[in-house]
């Protein structure tokens, strides 16, 4: 019988498919795994699970047993993929489990700033409305997303699901492919600088890589429309915190809706906490890939992973 380590499964939070993973062996969760705690922790281990636990060559030499990596996540940069191949130890992500959920909480969040919901709803319930001597109110003025140009920064799986979406609302879609291998004829190709002059909403959807990092800093700030907003639910690093603080200061932009950051859990100290007008951002705590569908379906394919490994190794 398999001994498999779960190393962080507050990462899942509580998915109802989780407790299945019995059916392959005698399993141990551990809700956190601190740095120093790995090791000994998977010593005996035959598969293990970690969504961002780090795996790297120190930890992957002190474990014989190890035979499989289940990674509950896309990105592998956790582990050493080096040293696992180099000790015979096969590593498998997940892959394609949170596009639905992703680009529902692009649109979440761009509605919120286009609709002013948060406004509109305390307005209500504070009891102003009730006050009012006309059936309605004007506030901060509303948008519509049809007709305007939404620019895709990363057109992969997550970049063309929210495409699609935005073409349902009547925008214009262009895209800017970050590793220049996407192409797709139905939308409309574009550089980064030419994205960012024409469009009115950017979102980001592309992974964090040398290509990537500090992707949208001060000087692409400065291309924007002063009517534009940002979405980055791609990955925290993307976009220049303080850069983005600045604009936000200086209304370089209408407003950015942020769900990933460079450090997670946010700092303190982030500038984005301390912006001048908070109205015009939305941040989300990282969950925008958490529906309750998409972590269902990730543990899924966790387990079929381990299905396929240990049917391999009989």
């Amino acid at each position: 019988m398999a001994k498999i380590v779960l190393l962080d499964a507050k990462t899942l939070g509580q998915v109802p498919n989780l407790k299945g993973l019995s059916k392959f062996g005698e399993v141990k969760s551990y809700d956190t795994t601190l740095p120093d705690e790995t090791a000994s922790r998977i010593a005996d281990a035959n598969i293990i699970i970690t969504n961002k636990v780090i795996i790297d060559r120190k930890v992957i030499e002190q474990c014989p047993k190890l035979k499989l990596i289940c990674i509950s996540a896309t990105g592998t940069n956790n582990v050493d993929l080096i040293a696992a191949k180099e000790k015979g130890i096969q590593v498998k992500n997940a892959v394609g489990y949170g596009s639905n959920s992703v680009a529902q909480h692009t649109f979440a969040s761009i509605l919120q700033l286009f609709n002013q919901i948060s406004y509109y709803d305390t307005y209500v319930k504070n009891g102003r409305y009730a006050q009012s001597d006309i059936f309605t109110h004007y506030g901060p003025p509303t948008r519509e997303l049809n007709d305007k140009s939404f620019g895709i920064i990363g057109l992969g799986n997550i970049g063309k699901t929210v495409a699609g979406i935005a073409s349902s609302f009547g925008a214009k879609v262009c895209y800017y492919s970050t590793s220049g291998r996407n192409k797709n004829e139905k939308y409309t190709q574009l550089t980064l600088d030419e994205l960012l002059k024409s469009s009115d909403i950017i979102s980001v959807h592309a992974p964090l890589n040398a290509q990537t990092t500090n992707l949208i800093s001060k000087e692409q700030f400065a291309l924007m429309k002063p009517s534009s907003i940002l979405v980055n639910v791609g990955r925290g690093g993307i976009v220049d915190e303080s850069a983005l603080a600045e604009a936000i200061n200086n209304s370089l932009i209408a407003g950015a809706c942020i769900d990933v950051f460079e450090h997670e859990p946010i700092k303190v100290e982030n500038p984005l906490l301390k912006v001048k007008y908070p109205e015009k951002l939305v941040l989300t705590p990282h969950n925008a890939w958490a529906s309750i569908e998409s972590r269902t379906k990730l543990v899924e394919i966790v387990s079929k992973n381990i299905e396929d490994f240990l049917k391999a190794d009989v």
